[in-house]
Parts: C-alpha cells; sequence; structure tokens
C-alpha cells in the first residue's frame, strides 16, 4: 500500500534532474529556481523511500535464505533486525508523506504585546524576545526589528521583529498563543509571586502578489513619532499609521526616521496580518470538519506557563513540564519545546490521513 504510493515521487524526481541538467535552462532563472525548489522538496522523501525500498527487498532475499541450511542461522538474525527496521521507516515514510504546510518555508513576522500585569508583563516580553533572538541565532536565522513600543520601566508593549532563514514558519508556528509568566517581579519587596500575560504571533511574510490590498480602502495618517528615538526621530512627521478601512486593522510604524520606509515596513505588516487573518478564518473552517486543527492553534488560548520560582516551563497543549526554564531562556532552547509540539500534531495529522 505504501510502496504503491511512491512511484509518482521517483518519475517527478527524475524529471526534475532531467529539466535542471538542461544547460538551456540557465536563461531563466525564475524556472530555474522553481524547479530546484521543488527537488528540494521531494528529495528528502526520494531518499527516504529508497531506503524503505531497500529493506522491502532485503526482507523477501533473506526470508528465501530461510529453507537453505547454510544461511538460514544468518537469515533469520537479518531478518529479525529488517523487520524492527521497517515499521520506524514507515513511519519515517508516512509523515514526510503528510500534505505540506505552504506556508512552512516563510519567513515570518514575530508579534510579542504585553497584556495584563502591566510594567512586568512589558519585562517579559523583552526577556521572551531576547530568548527568541538566541534560538534564531541557532538556527542560522536573522532578525530585523520592524517595530517597537517601549515600556515605561524596561521591555515593550510591544515589537515586532521579522525573522527570515528556511523552515523559520515551520519551526515557530507554534509559538502563537498566550504566554503565561509566574515571578516576583523586581519592584516586589514583599517578595511575591506576580502572574502576568503576554501574546505571541507568527505570521507568514507575504509577496505583494499574494495580497493585494486596494489603496481606497488605506486610511493613511502621519505623525511626530512618540517615546524613545534618535535626534530626527521625534522631530519629523515621520510616523506612519495604516488603517485597513474593511477590517479595521491598525498598523502604526514609527521606528525609522524616513516616513516611506516606515510606510513600506507598515504595509508588509499590514499584509502578512491580512493574510493570516483569512488563514485562521480557513484553519477554522476545517477544524470543524476535523478531529483536531493542526496548525498554529487559537491566539487566546493560553499554551504556556513559565514559573520561575519553580524554575518550570509548561506547554498545556501537549501536558509538556520541563524543570530548566533558566537554561531554555538564557540559551534559546526551545526546541525541546518545539519538537514535542512538532511531533504531537504529526502524530494528529496522521490519524486524521488514516481516518
Amino acid at each position: 500500500m505504501l510502496a504503491s504510493k511512491l512511484d509518482p515521487f521517483f518519475k517527478r524526481y527524475e524529471e526534475l534532474n532531467a529539466l535542471l541538467s538542461d544547460s538551456t535552462l540557465v536563461a531563466d532563472i525564475a524556472k530555474m529556481t522553481a524547479l530546484s525548489k521543488e527537488q528540494k522538496k521531494i528529495e528528502p522523501i526520494v531518499l527516504k523511500a529508497k531506503e524503505y525500498l531497500s529493506i522491502l527487498n532485503q526482507i523477501e532475499e533473506n526470508k528465501s535464505l530461510l529453507s537453505d541450511a547454510e544461511f538460514s542461522d544468518l537469515a533469520k538474525e537479518e531478518l529479525k533486525n529488517l523487520e524492527e527496521q521497517k515499521p520506524k521507516i514507515e513511519e519515517e515514510l508516512k509523515i514526510l508523506l503528510l500534505p505540506k504546510d505552504e506556508n512552512d518555508e516563510r519567513n515570518i513576522f514575530l508579534e510579542i504585546r504585553a497584556g495584563t500585569g502591566g510594567d512586568e508583563a512589558a519585562l517579559f516580553v523583552g526577556d521572551l524576545l531576547k530568548a527568541y533572538t538566541r534560538y534564531a541565532e541557532l538556527r542560522g536565522y536573522k532578525m530585523e526589528i520592524v517595530s517597537s513600543s517601549e515600556g515605561s520601566a524596561g521591555g515593550f508593549k510591544e515589537i515586532i521583529i521579522l525573522i527570515k532563514g528556511e523552515g523559520a514558519y515551520s519551526r515557530l508556528k507554534f509559538e502563537g498563543g498566550t504566554h503565561r509568566v509566574q515571578r516576583v517581579p523586581a519592584t516586589e519587596s514583599q517578595g511575591r509571586v506576580h502572574t502576568s500575560a503576554i501574546t505571541v504571533a507568527i505570521m507568514p511574510e507575504v509577496d505583494d502578489i499574494e495580497i493585494q490590498i486596494n489603496p481606497n480602502e488605506l486610511k493613511i495618517d502621519v505623525m511626530r513619532s512618540s517615546g524613545h528615538g534618535g535626534q530626527s526621530v521625534n522631530t519629523t512627521d515621520s510616523a506612519v499609521r495604516i488603517t485597513h478601512l474593511p477590517t479595521g486593522l491598525v498598523v502604526v510604524n514609527q521606528d525609522g526616521k524616513d516616513q516611506h520606509k516606515n510606510k513600506e515596513a507598515a504595509m508588509k505588516v499590514l499584509k502578512a496580518r491580512l493574510y493570516d487573518m483569512k488563514m485562521q478564518e480557513q484553519q477554522a473552517k476545517e477544524s470543524l470538519t476535523r478531529k483536531s486543527q493542526v496548525g498554529s492553534g487559537d491566539r487566546s488560548e493560553r499554551i504556556r506557563t513559565y514559573n520561575y520560582p519553580q524554575n518550570r516551563i509548561s506547554d498545556h497543549r501537549i501536558n509538556l513540564t520541563l524543570y530548566r526554564l533558566d537554561a531554555i531562556m538564557e540559551n534559546g532552547l526551545f526546541d525541546e519545546l518545539i519538537e514535542p509540539l512538532i511531533a504531537h500534531y504529526q502524530a494528529l495529522a496522521l490519524e486524521n490521513e488514516n481516518e
């Protein structure tokens, strides 16, 4: 059954190899790039499929040797090892064959906002940003601040970061939701633990052609920047506020001193939010007909708790608790949470495929 699904991948991979070896393709960079991406996408399936078919062939060969007095003992031992490998390879192959999220290879906008908890929430936004920055460095991603609003006591009321790197969305899409922190604030003289919350949104970066915006549906205001800034940031009308009238979405950018660059950055965030809104609506429709929603999840859902007194970090979606909060935050070791989440959602996807 599984083996019969593999032929189209072998055929397409051979076709792609032939197409990419055509010397005339060099003149068409766009086509060459598209074919290279497709080849890279299906290569892991082809390699794993070859491994799987090799094991099936070896199993048959060793079965044929069981009646041979000279080789039967060796064949039995080899057969035992192969039969143990087979289900593991099958599971790996089934996961590779799952329908891919079209956004997985995209860059992302990471938006972190302070919620309940006032100054303490803003401070935790800054702490979580540092941890994500370390994680991005470990993965080889590049980060750039798109917009930010600093907290009165430090940290940020809100910050939006563009994270660039292969598979950024696939790794971080499960971070969206409410993150709760429990710790003793620096200003707390009685040593009481306070609980505050922040929200994280992960939005894929989209191309201009994917989201079309009618200029007549935009209200664009320019104003003087507020808060901290350079010598000319607060003295020129460089801040931009864009309101998308049909949805009521508002994006403000005041980080740079160039009004045009601020407007360009704000438009990118607006397009990402509109695309994200469209994606959330689609996922909500799909979740009505599926056992479980596989995706970024409900934004209002409390997904994780960071308990500093107990050095505990808990992900509530998969009931995972680790007592190494300090190491995870200081070193950006989010894969300790992300890998189990990916495995969990892959298992749910396999269930849906088998129904």
